[in-house]
């Protein structure tokens, strides 16, 4: 009895731990429109050697490509135009400069455009390797994500020209 118990009481811990290290692998953020409601959601998985990003929002330029970054703070004031979220993450460099095609770039948080379709929603799956969800210096849990009106051009600074921002999302 005593050894049952003590098995039991075992695998509850062994649970309970992996639980913790699961939720510490997986991050949610919640997106939300230039008007304060909610438009949709991203889950974020850690890897070995960065984030896996998979969301759908909704409520966006239609038939149109978007701009799609990791911002350094994570607050999204909707009335502010998301202003809130500050600049882009650059990561433990501060001296890189924004886009993939940039002569010293790219930030962390620089993804790859993304394509809304024809019903105004965004479904992608996005892997970034410049970030991780908690390791320090490239951490964006607590940050933001970012969903801009335009394209980013890559090249221009500090944000690629990328326009408006339309959905913002902290990760929690």
């Amino acid at each position: 009895m005593t050894r049952m118990l003590i098995a039991i009481a075992f695998a509850a811990g062994m649970a309970a731990a992996a639980s913790a290290q699961q939720s510490s692998q997986t991050a949610t953020a919640n997106f939300i429109g230039k008007d304060g409601k909610e438009t949709g959601r991203a889950t974020l998985t850690a890897a070995q050697k960065g984030v896996l990003i998979e969301m759908e929002v909704s409520d966006l330029p239609k038939d149109t490509w978007v701009a799609f970054h990791v911002h350094e703070a994570g607050r999204c004031d909707a009335a502010g135009g998301h202003e809130s979220a500050g600049k882009h993450f650059a990561g433990p460099d501060e001296n890189v400069e924004h886009g993939f095609l940039a002569a010293h770039g790219p930030h962390a948080g620089d993804m790859p455009n993304q394509y809304v379709g024809a019903d105004g929603v965004l479904r992608t799956q996005v892997f970034n390797s410049f970030v991780s969800l908690d390791d320090k210096g490239t951490a964006i849990r607590g940050r933001a994500l970012m969903i801009h009106a335009r394209s980013d051009d890559n090249r221009s600074q500090p944000a690629g020209d990328a326009g408006e921002r339309l959905a913002c999302a902290v990760i929690e």
